[in-house]
């Protein structure tokens, strides 16, 4: 893109120099921001934008999690500043700092240095540099970047991505993101687990205290499927931490799916509390955290047949199809599949549910039909063109439902290919390195289209990403 025009777009692009707002708040972590970069054991250059033949540098010293800006090939008067942000570069508060400009008889100059997180607040930074020439009104500033702590590697990295759109006030991510919620703290307490950063896991907490009491309480609402989502992030954040209220709460939302199932059509869950849906997902769900508590409860037997029930009326409605593959619901009038959409995240939660419930109660067939349904899954022209999973309609735009579908789906895999010692291994080995090739920015924040290109990205986008990476190999 031509430099004025990348100018032309940035938001803080002005006809003239904008005065320098109040001063940011000084944040100090391993050291004080200001440091002097000279200081700077490391220096590491992810990002640069050019404009009028000048260069403009973020340099990065990742021993301290420290940055710094530069500007070269300029003149005297041209300037350069760092911008701070603490939501993944969506607004910053923190704007030209350490604003400086060439002195009389240098081609280039730099900033002082300044910290990327605020460890103290449990901000999650990332920085850019913005310039402009002495004589020319425009401005333009590189990608946004960050410094690789808690970012060591790329399970890391799409973690602390994730983090950069968990709001502390909601207890939330994008600041209300409900169900989808549910899997991005599932996702992210797996990647605790797998990675060992414990960096993060105040959002346990923070979400369980912010929301245990809203809507129904104990993460219990009108849409069944939702309170499974939700079940299932406390089973992991239990399995995290030992906090026997995330075991109960558990419970209660398993309780609580338990009252809505009737014998409407032999069986089954109902979507919602008005009692007119009966669908795949929330009765896979249903299976699964019912699998799972009984696994967690010491002689139990309720948890168990109740999962045991759920398997034998699903099977007997035909939504696992003739092709292995999960259609989305059944028709009330016959009680049958419905034929509606293979969403991905049907053909995983079955899969999880029934990996789940092999290990409660060793059913053989349970493992085999849940490799059926993957082998279905991976090997579809559908669903994995390519050999790279992608949602029916898969969104240009990381928004309403659908974004979050991919990251369920991969995650039952996971847990299959767990079961079965590495059948799937390949399979996601490709999709995770097709991903982090085609589908990542600067900030290793991922979009819709794992086999690319990069479309801007939300919490549901990312957590799905971030299942990815957790399940590969």
């Amino acid at each position: 893109m031509p430099a004025l025009l990348l100018a032309a777009l940035v938001p803080t692009a002005l006809a003239v120099v904008p005065a320098a707002p109040a001063e940011a708040a000084t944040i100090c972590n391993r050291y004080c921001d200001g440091r002097d970069p000279a200081l700077s054991p490391s220096d590491r250059q992810p990002v640069s934008g050019t404009l009028y033949g000048r260069r403009f540098v973020v340099h990065v010293n990742d021993t301290d999690a420290m940055a710094w800006a530069s500007v070269e090939t300029g003149n005297p008067g041209d300037e350069v500043w760092l911008d701070r942000s603490f939501d993944g570069g969506r607004t910053w508060v923190d704007s030209r700092l350490g604003a400086t400009a060439i002195p009389a008889g240098s081609r280039g100059w730099r900033t002082a240095m300044f910290n990327v997180d605020d460890w103290a607040n449990q901000g999650v930074g990332a920085l850019r540099a913005c310039g402009k020439a002495g004589d020319r009104p425009e401005i333009t500033c590189t990608p946004w970047t960050r410094s690789t702590w808690n970012a060591w590697d790329r399970r890391t990295a799409a973690a602390t991505a994730l983090m950069m759109r968990y709001d502390r006030g909601t207890g939330l991510f994008d600041g209300n993101g409900w169900w989808t919620g549910a899997n991005a703290l599932t996702a992210l307490i797996e990647n605790m687990r797998r990675s060992g950063m414990g960096s993060y896991s105040y959002a346990i907490a923070n979400t369980y205290d912010k929301n245990v009491n809203s809507r129904q309480g104990q993460f219990r609402n009108e849409y069944l499927d939702d309170t499974g989502w939700w079940g299932l992030a406390w089973v992991a954040a239990y399995d995290m931490t030992g906090d026997g209220r995330y075991l109960n709460t558990a419970r209660a939302d398993a309780d609580h799916m338990y009252n809505y199932w009737d014998t409407r059509c032999g069986g089954g869950v109902w979507w919602k509390t008005d009692r007119a849906n009966k669908n795949a997902i929330e009765n896979s769900l249903y299976i699964q955290l019912n699998a799972a508590l009984s696994q967690r409860i010491p002689g139990d037997t309720v948890y168990r047949g109740r999962a045991q029930a759920a398997w034998t009326w699903f099977q007997s409605t035909g939504m696992l199809n003739g092709s292995n593959l999960v259609n989305d619901g059944i028709d009330l009038s016959t009680c049958r599949n419905n034929g509606d959409t293979t969403w991905t995240y049907n053909q995983g939660v079955l899969i999880n549910a029934l990996v789940q419930l092999n290990k409660v109660t060793g059913d053989a067939n349970a493992l085999a039909t849940a490799r059926r349904i993957g082998d279905a899954l991976t090997t579809s022209t559908y669903l994995s063109p390519g050999g790279i999973l992608r949602e029916p309609n898969e969104s240009n735009t990381c928004s309403g439902d659908g974004a979050s579908f991919k990251g369920a789906a991969i995650r039952g895999l996971g847990a299959l290919n767990t079961a079965t010692g590495g059948a799937y291994n390949t399979y996601l080995r490709r999709n995770a390195d097709t991903a982090y090739a085609a589908d990542r920015d600067t900030l290793d924040a991922y979009g819709s289209h794992w086999a690319g290109p990069f479309v801007p990205t939300n919490h549901s986008c990312q957590h799905s990403a971030l299942d990815l990476l957790n399940a590969a190999p």
